[in-house]
């Protein structure tokens, strides 16, 4: 028998947020008001019969009849002070009539604990959020430690059956090629995060100096020359630096945003380009060689910081917070937090969005990932659980809108609240709901991020715009990145290999994908001359078999396209 592991063509697949909303169904607790306004949009209707005695009907409260207990398994973020007198497991055992001994481990030590548990097999009923690896979760389902949740789905599932039918790429991409579902997932639909791979230039810099917002690169470099000319912080001193990135943070790699004006150059997806229905590494096009010899100018001209290639993420908020005057005019990042604090002199709020720029040969685009959200697995039950029934309505349940309004936000009137008339969105129409608390601080209301969930865009955006962040992120992905978002079929979907393939492509990757990196701080510094030194890097990714490193990749993602 084959194993299949699930390997995301984006390497990040877990959620920065477990936030969710879903449609209600049934009797819905003590209801009270959602955030929404209403119990939820249409769901699937709900199967009558249940078959066990002891359970209720698909999407019927409370669950069982008669109480039964479940062992959960959970991961301590220290964001929640006793998950068992917390406000949401009371409430939620309430309305579900399912008592739940919560099993914590520590995040630091999550991994080992749960490998330990796998090869004693002293298992609790269900793992949520826990660290198990794609790979993990398929060997262990073959093995029978993991249940097939296929059959539950059908006999018991109602909120699952309805994320379904919402996201429908959510179920082939959680089906494993041999028909099994061995998890649940989490998805929240964030949609600035689906456009991701954004850029941040000064504005007060731009107006000072009289320059319009650059959409080409080579507009991009006439304004990094004035930049740096020019004194556009007023101090007197040529201290500006024109544009800088990190090595860690969120899309700050001085390559990412701009080769995307030569190339598609998705890290999220390895690198590797769709053209035709065939994969095709970016970072051996032509493409990718111009924009490196566009790098290559910026740096040998002053334009590119050389610290962007040895500073981490925090070295580069000392940068950008500097006391005595702006120093930083461009940064490549997710988002204006990632390299700025929100709160210091409001100077975040002079970065705005650069949209795509367009490159020497027509090229301009931003890059878009549907999967962003998506993680698996996220909810596991294991074949310790002898009522696994149970234990699937009880983790679907929190795809339900008020389950998820309190599991993520805590106690309606206390923690959130519905929205008033006068209050506007962060997509800017009418809000639904207003946050009360300041999200990550220790609190005992909510369960802190460790439950599965499913949470549209509509409810994402339907939140009240106290946040300007939020409302930020929103308007300029709105404004400047969706004109130019690449088509689905150019995004590389989350693929399955198996057990074998997965084990010779994470060698291969690892290898490629640092010789790469490598390779563009050479060539971007002039530690090698980009022209004489092409062929010489092609031979050496030829030799890292590149080729069969693609034709893995290439048969997982045809098999994709036969489901």
């Amino acid at each position: 028998m084959k194993k299949w592991t699930a390997v995301s063509a984006a390497l990040v697949l877990l959620l920065s947020v477990v936030l969710s909303g879903c449609s209600g169904g049934g009797k819905s607790g003590d209801g009270a008001a959602s955030p929404s306004g209403s119990k939820g949009s249409a769901s699937p209707q709900a199967s009558p019969v249940a078959a066990n005695a002891n359970v209720s009907g698909p999407g019927q409260y409370p669950i069982v009849k008669n109480k039964v207990n479940l062992k959960v398994l959970v991961i301590d973020r220290g964001t929640v002070q006793d998950l068992n007198t917390n406000a949401f497991t009371k409430w939620y055992e309430e309305k579900t009539n399912v008592h739940i001994d919560w099993v914590t481990v520590p995040l630091s030590q999550a991994a080992e604990k749960i490998n330990l548990m796998l090869a004693s097999g002293d298992l609790p009923d269900v793992l949520m959020n826990a660290p198990i690896t794609p790979t993990q979760m398929v060997v262990y389902g073959q093995q029978g430690l993991f249940l097939s949740l296929n059959e539950l789905i059908d006999k018991y599932g109602f909120y699952t059956k309805q994320l379904f039918q919402d996201v429908p790429f959510i179920k082939e991409r959680i089906t494993t090629p041999d028909g099994k579902i061995y998890a649940l997932p989490s998805f929240s639909d964030c949609y600035h995060c689906s456009m991701s791979q954004k850029f941040w230039i000064d504005q007060k810099w731009l107006d000072k100096l009289g320059l319009k917002t650059p959409t080409t690169t080579d507009d991009f470099y006439q304004v990094l020359k004035a930049f740096k000319e020019k004194d556009p912080n007023g101090n007197g001193k040529p201290d500006e630096i024109p544009f800088a990135g990190a090595t860690t943070g969120a899309n700050t790699e001085i390559e990412g945003f701009l080769m995307n004006a030569f190339t598609n150059y998705d890290k999220g997806n390895h690198y590797l380009q769709i053209v035709g229905g065939k994969l095709q590494p970016a970072f051996t096009q032509p493409g990718f060689k111009d924009g490196l010899k566009y790098l290559h100018k910026l740096y040998a001209e002053g334009l590119l910081a050389p610290e962007s290639f040895t500073q981490d993420i925090n070295q580069l908020k000392k940068l950008v917070a500097n006391p005595d005057a702006a120093l930083v005019g461009a940064v490549p990042a997710h988002n204006q937090s990632v390299f700025v604090q929100i709160q210091d002199n409001g100077r975040w709020l002079d970065y705005t969005a650069l949209a795509p720029l367009q490159g020497p040969g027509g090229t301009r685009q931003a890059l878009y990932s549907p999967y962003s959200g998506l993680s698996i697995p996220a909810f596991i039950i294991t074949k310790a659980s002898k009522n696994p029934e149970v234990a699937l309505r009880w983790g679907e349940g929190f795809y339900e809108l008020e389950t998820m309004e309190r599991a993520a936000y805590g106690v309606p009137g206390t923690d959130w609240r519905p929205a008033t008339a006068d209050e506007k969105s962060i997509a800017g129409g009418a809000a639904k709901w207003t946050r009360l608390i300041t999200f990550g601080t220790v609190q005992n209301q909510n369960l802190g991020q460790v439950q599965i969930a499913y949470q549209p865009s509509e409810f994402r955006l339907s939140e009240s715009s106290k946040n300007p962040l939020e409302v930020s992120l929103y308007n300029e992905t709105k404004k400047k990145y969706e004109p130019y978002k690449v088509s689905v079929d150019q995004v590389l979907p989350p693929l399955w290999f198996t057990e074998d393939q997965s084990a010779k492509i994470v060698d291969m990757q690892t290898t490629i994908e640092k010789y790469v990196k490598e390779s563009i701080a050479r060539f971007v510094t002039g530690g090698a001359d980009i022209d004489k030194g092409w062929d010489d890097y092609l031979k050496n990714l030829n030799d890292m078999n590149v080729k069969g490193y693609l034709d893995l990749y290439q048969k997982a993602y045809d098999q994709t396209k036969k489901k």
